[in-house]
C-alpha cells in the first residue's frame, strides 16, 4: 500500500517505522515546509492519506485529499468543532474518513473500562469523579482528545454532569479535567473516584508513541478501498 504521511513530527515518523516494517511503501511525506506538495497530482501516487499535524491545518488537509477521492485516516485532535463540515465534505466527494482521539488499543480497551465503571459508580453519590491528563510538552490542545472522550464517556452514565471543564475549580454539573505538560510525557490519562473514606482511581499510561502508530497504520489497511466514516469501533469490531 502506498501511504502519503502528512504531518512529520515524532508521530510521523513513528507511523512511517510502523508502515514499512509491514510492507507498505511511504510515497508522499508532507511537513511544514512543503504544504504546496499536498496536491491531486501528488495524490494520485497513494492509496491512503494518515494525517497527524496540527488542529489549525488538519481540516484543510482532509479537505485536499477528500478532493482527490483518498481515504484519510486521522489522530490530529482540537478541531472537532468542525467535524459536521468534514462529515459532509467526505461524503459528497465519494471518500472515506477514518478518525480516531487515539489510535491505541490498549487505550481503546480503557474507554470500554472507563464506560463500565462510570455505570457501576454513578449511584454512588459519596464519590466525586474527576480527571487528569499528561502530555508532553509540543501538546498544544488541553485537554487532550483521548481525555475528552473519556469525560464525554463519563457525562453519559451521569444525569447530574452536562459538561466538563479544563479547571479544578468547576460547577457542580460540569466534570473537572485537569491538564499537564511535562517533558516528552507520550500520554497519561486517570479518572479518580474520591470519597471521605476512599479512592478508586483507573489510570493509562502510555510507554511510547508505538501503540497509537500502530493503531494507525491498521486503520490506513482497514479503510483501503471503503467508503464512508469510520472509527476504531469498525476496526476493533472487524479484528
Amino acid at each position: 500500500m502506498n501511504i502519503a504521511l502528512i504531518g512529520y513530527g515524532q508521530m510521523g515518523k513513528e507511523i512511517e517505522k510502523i508502515a514499512m516494517e509491514r510492507g507498505h511503501n511511504i510515497s508522499l511525506i508532507i511537513d511544514k515546509d512543503n504544504k504546496a506538495d499536498l496536491n491531486s497530482e501528488n495524490l494520485t501516487k497513494v492509496d491512503v492519506a494518515i494525517e497527524f499535524s496540527r488542529p489549525e491545518i488538519a481540516v484543510d488537509n482532509y479537505y485536499a485529499c477528500f478532493k482527490s477521492g483518498k481515504p484519510v485516516v486521522s489522530g490530529t485532535t482540537g478541531w472537532l468543532d468542525k467535524m459536521d463540515e468534514v462529515t459532509e465534505d467526505c461524503k459528497n466527494n465519494n471518500a472515506a474518513f477514518f478518525y480516531a482521539s487515539n489510535f491505541s488499543l490498549g487505550v481503546n480497551l480503557f474507554f470500554e473500562l472507563n464506560k463500565q465503571l462510570a455505570k457501576l459508580m454513578h449511584p454512588f453519590k459519596e464519590y466525586k469523579v474527576s480527571m487528569n491528563e499528561i502530555h508532553h510538552t509540543r501538546k498544544l490542545d488541553a485537554p487532550s482528545g483521548t481525555a475528552i472522550t473519556l469525560a464525554n464517556n463519563v457525562i453519559e452514565s451521569y444525569s447530574e454532569l452536562t459538561t466538563w471543564k479544563n479547571d479544578n475549580n468547576t460547577k457542580a454539573n460540569e466534570l473537572s479535567i485537569t491538564s499537564e505538560r511535562i517533558g516528552d510525557v507520550p500520554g497519561t490519562h486517570e479518572i479518580f473516584y474520591n470519597s471521605e473514606i476512599d479512592n478508586i482511581t483507573i489510570r493509562h499510561e502510555a510507554k511510547s508513541r508505538k501503540g497509537f502508530a500502530l493503531g494507525a497504520v491498521l486503520a490506513a489497511e482497514f479503510i483501503k478501498n471503503k467508503k464512508g466514516i469510520f472509527s476504531m469501533a469498525d476496526l476493533l469490531n472487524n479484528c
